[in-house]
């Protein structure tokens, strides 16, 4: 299982111009294991940032970005082989898309790693199936999928590598709630199946809250928090403090408490909340 760890890292965007800015400061963090792990902080926080790191998409101005103890920028040159095992989906998929189709948009990366034409077309409709495409787009021009479609083909093209780590930044960012729970459900369903490192940045906290493990909380440009959502949202009011929201069950869970009716301040899901109640009336346990 890949470990991907941070030392001492920073990034400054515009380094040594009037205008620079330090969107990563000094931040140390390891990654890895068979877990979904989210980041969120608000625009800025440095998140996005962060994970473009991980595959060397962007290089540290400051500090070691390590992948299973070996500097990611030791060797330049095979910067790609990193891009192989650690898979990023970026937020705006149109910029990720690029060839004539979609068949070969999610065919490039098992070209580059060197498969033969069986194997890469076993990939490309393995992972156009995970994705939830259609087959009868494979043929299609990427830029005349819809954005919906354009997200799940840029996921098919990175999950086509099976990457040990999967990056993903705002993967159901612009979809209606049914799409949201679509994308994300194949994504756990990936991780569960696959037993790979799943990285998520969102806005959303009712997305960390069903589907992330961990959940790491950014603030200019450093690590604010970092642990499961049960004790990140037991924090709800740094977090609010921060300029970040909170699953609305976790504040319906305060004011009962403000009415004497405390089910706890780890509340994050309606299961959750549910669970609890009854376990505070004597018709269940606590799960």
């Amino acid at each position: 299982m890949a470990q991907i760890e941070l030392k001492n890292v920073s990034f400054v965007y515009g380094a040594g111009e009037p205008y620079e800015i330090r969107a990563l400061d000094h931040v140390d963090l390891t990654l890895g294991g068979p877990v979904m792990t989210g980041f969120m902080g608000h625009t800025g926080s440095g998140k996005s940032t962060l994970v473009q790191l991980l595959n060397g998409l962007l290089r540290p101005s400051e500090g070691e970005v390590l992948l299973d103890g070996t500097d990611i920028w030791a060797d330049p040159k095979k910067i790609r082989d990193i891009r192989f095992r650690v898979g990023l989906v970026m937020q705006y998929p149109e910029y990720q898309l690029f060839d004539e189709t979609v068949r070969e948009d999610i065919a490039f990366g098992p070209k580059n790693m060197g498969m033969k034409k069986e194997e890469i077309d076993e990939r490309v409709r393995e992972a156009a199936r995970f994705a939830g495409l259609d087959e009868a787009l494979l043929d299609k021009s990427p830029f005349d999928l819809s954005g919906g479609q354009k997200r799940r083909a840029a996921l098919a093209g990175v999950i086509a590598m099976r990457p040990e780590v999967l990056v993903l930044d705002e993967p159901a960012a612009g979809l209606d709630p049914g799409g949201r729970r679509e994308i994300l459900g194949r994504i756990r369903d990936y991780q569960r199946e696959s037993g790979s490192s799943v990285i998520i940045v969102s806005h959303s906290m009712e997305d960390m809250a069903l589907y992330c493990d961990r959940v790491i909380v950014m603030a200019k440009g450093r690590i604010l928090m970092d642990g499961g959502c049960a004790e990140i949202f037991s924090r709800y009011e740094e977090l609010v403090a921060v300029g970040l929201d909170v699953p609305q069950i976790t504040y319906v869970a305060a004011e009962l408490a403000r009415r004497g009716i405390d089910i706890g301040r780890d509340v994050y899901t309606v299961k959750y909340a549910a669970a609890r109640i009854l376990q505070k009336i004597g018709g269940g346990e606590k799960k």
